[in-house]
């Protein structure tokens, strides 16, 4: 897309934002307590975003999007920080399970279930992890058995974000026992979290929030038709690549730019001795500098990928950063004194534990970049 394209698509939404972002809802994330009152704030937040097309840019637009390139979800992400707009209710869905269903789905299933995820009337969750089978994901147990009309699924799912507040799932199942490898026999079904057997129990975290969840699945019947994809082509579903959303890692470092900018307020703010002052900037800056280049990193696999190129090793090398990064961030914060154990700074100091395990943990990132991308030996199978 030409330079001047793109400020006119800066421009048109950057207006967009000021005249529309509820000043409630102003720096919210899902990561704070969800009340009933907040969450029905959301969906009218969200069903504003459809309304205008800036929702899921990068969908086609025959499915409410603006078939958005990367360049254009880029600006999408500074101009949503810069406003402090919260996303969509529905960020897995939109991102991961929506290109699922736009690839593998029925048209069916296209009609029943994107434009209601567009809009946030139906929140959506992952069943992938399980107690036995997070980052070894082809371990998992949850059972899927074909009666007549009907999969009967037996099993259990854990951490699944958003659970107690989904209204569906895509679930991942194990539907042939007997398949001569784990990453065959896996099958990926649409599921209705209200439908009877279903039991979800939030599970509470550091932060006192309940975004999480523990699912079990006792003889729960899902119609053949929520099928998505093939029978025991599961692991081709959960594998897609996530094509339509782009600038996830640019959208994490401007965060954390906002973060650092509220840091330095704070040490220039706080009455410290100055040896103990300039330490802390110090460290400070020494994020600082991380954070542009974390920055500099997502925005050349970001270019990388505009030029039809594939981003190889920019990707988990950037997650691997960001995640260091965070926890490295939370320390300097523990540096300020006791004001750092109140509020949001404890809230993000919390927070930032979960960093390097979320989307893929550190030890899961070494090993793609050692494996895939620096060609060492791998690990000697168990």
């Amino acid at each position: 897309m030409a330079s001047v394209n793109l400020e006119a698509f800066r421009g048109e939404l950057r207006r967009w934002l000021e005249d529309n972002v509820p000043d409630d809802l102003r720096g919210f994330t899902l990561r704070r307590r969800l009340t009933p009152e907040r969450l029905e704030s959301l969906r009218s937040w969200n069903r504003r975003l459809a309304d205008a097309r800036w929702a899921a840019i990068a969908w086609p637009v025959e499915y409410g999007g603006r078939a958005a390139g990367v360049l254009e979800q880029l600006v999408h992400a500074e101009e949503m920080d810069r406003a402090s707009a919260p996303g969509p209710l529905n960020p897995i869905g939109l991102s991961n399970i929506a290109p699922a269903i736009m690839q593998f789905g029925t048209e069916a299933q296209k009609a029943r279930f994107l434009d209601r995820m567009l809009r946030g009337e139906d929140v959506w969750c992952q069943g992938f992890s399980e107690p036995e089978a997070g980052s070894d994901l082809a371990s998992l147990r949850t059972t899927a058995v074909r009666h007549r009309n009907v999969f009967v699924v037996n099993g259990q799912k854990v951490w699944t974000t958003l659970g107690p507040h989904a209204d569906w799932c895509e679930l991942l199942v194990r539907t042939d026992p007997h398949a001569r490898t784990r990453h065959r026999g896996i099958s990926a079904l649409l599921v209705d979290m209200h439908s009877e057997g279903v039991e979800v129990r939030p599970l509470r975290t550091l932060t006192g929030g309940e975004e999480f969840s523990e699912v079990f699945l006792t003889d729960v019947a899902v119609p053949v038709e929520n099928l998505l994809g093939e029978l025991d082509g599961g692991w081709k579903v959960a594998m897609t690549t996530l094509s339509y959303e782009r600038a996830g890692v640019v959208t994490l470092t401007l965060r954390m730019r906002r973060r650092l900018d509220r840091v330095f307020e704070a040490i220039a703010a706080a009455e410290l001795p100055a040896a103990q002052a300039a330490a802390l900037r110090q460290e400070a800056m020494g994020c600082l500098v991380d954070q542009r280049c974390l920055d500099y990193l997502g925005r050349r696999a970001i270019a990388t990928t505009a030029a039809g190129q594939d981003p190889g090793a920019l990707s988990p090398l950037a997650k691997l950063r960001w995640s260091l990064l965070e926890q490295r961030l939370e320390r300097v914060t523990a540096l300020l004194g006791p004001s750092a154990l109140e509020g949001l700074w404890a809230e993000e100091a919390l927070q930032s534990r979960s960093a390097t395990i979320a989307g893929g943990t550190t030890e899961i990132q070494k090993l793609v970049l050692a494996d895939r991308f620096l060609g060492l030996p791998r690990e000697p199978s168990p």
